[in-house]
């Protein structure tokens, strides 16, 4: 998962993206209108945070990225190390060490019927912007604590749309998100076809009462984020209890912490759920183990990524 941060107004000069092999200015870079990725979002992708140069986890991404492409059936031919090559390409284009990144990866032109061919000329596109840097001491890309929301809008069974591929089919969390036009809210609080949490448009959710972190179990309609593997690895390294499993909503309104995380905003904290203030306060103020979580996740990225400088 991962929100896009806009950023391009900030640059300086426009940025480049990579586009089928070929650097090239934004308002330049163009797909055909027959691209299956547009006309059917018909593509995998990944959105990916880079440190220092460095992408975050690339071979968390470069593996899921390749079980969304073969739960897909596209057969791109691309190795991963061309695929990272692309990316730094574009980091290296823009001047860009601190960046929101996303590859995506369609099943290219093809005549207009539903029916794919077997037979692939994939299209390939890499984006960059720029973000602050991360790491100890950094600036949230986020705008402060969510306020989450639960919708209307469900998320469907992995029969109907596996969870676990990322792809370019995005309506049902825009869906979700054009609810939450009524109330202002930040992030919407999707449940499953059984109406229990599964986890926001773009952010997965985690929770703590008291007896466990708790985030729900990847048995359900749940993306297999790379920031929440990485946030459970924290935890248990700690010896916090994690808990995988299934939760009523209640159990999130009812929670003394909660946090969303993904790619861009990494942890972010969590004000209200459906406008109570979690643990009951109302005022934002970040949970312990949320605080513990976000400090020891950038202790790892400055480890990492920038040498320790700030440590």
């Amino acid at each position: 998962m991962g929100e896009d941060p806009g950023g391009a107004d900030d640059a300086a000069e426009e940025l480049r993206y990579h586009v089928d092999g070929e650097i090239v200015p934004a308002s330049q870079a163009t797909v055909s209108v027959e691209d299956r990725g547009f006309a059917y979002g018909d593509a995998a992708f990944e959105t990916l945070r880079a440190y220092g140069g460095e992408v975050f986890r690339w071979d968390d991404h470069a593996a899921r990225l390749a079980d969304t492409c073969e739960t897909l059936g596209l057969d791109h031919g691309l190795s991963e190390i061309d695929l990272k090559a692309r990316i730094d390409e574009t980091l290296a284009a823009n001047d860009l060490a601190e960046a929101y990144v996303k590859l995506s990866i369609t099943r290219g032109v093809q005549p207009g019927t539903l029916d794919p061919r077997p037979e692939v000329d994939p299209t390939v596109v890499v984006i960059a912007k720029p973000l602050a840097r991360g790491g100890v001491d950094s600036t949230p890309v986020h705008d402060g604590p969510a306020a989450l929301q639960t919708t209307k809008t469900r998320k469907p069974s992995s029969r109907a749309l596996p969870a676990d591929a990322k792809t370019h089919n995005y309506l049902n969390g825009i869906l979700a998100r054009l609810e939450l036009r009524v109330t202002g809210a930040d992030e919407a609080l999707m449940l499953d076809p059984d109406g229990n949490v599964a986890e926001g448009a773009t952010a997965n959710l985690f929770f703590a009462d008291g007896t466990a972190l708790k985030t729900p179990s990847l048995d359900g309609p749940i993306l297999p984020g790379v920031t929440r593997r990485t946030v459970i690895e924290i935890a248990e390294a700690e010896g916090i209890p994690v808990e995988e499993g299934t939760y009523a909503p209640d159990a999130v309104r009812e929670a003394d912490e909660v946090f969303l995380t993904n790619s861009t905003w990494e942890i972010r904290p969590v004000e209200t759920v459906d406008g109570i203030g979690v643990d009951g306060d109302g005022e934002g103020v970040e949970g312990p183990l949320t605080a513990l979580l976000s400090r020891l996740f950038d202790r790892r990225v400055e480890e990492a990524y920038y040498d320790g400088e700030r440590l």
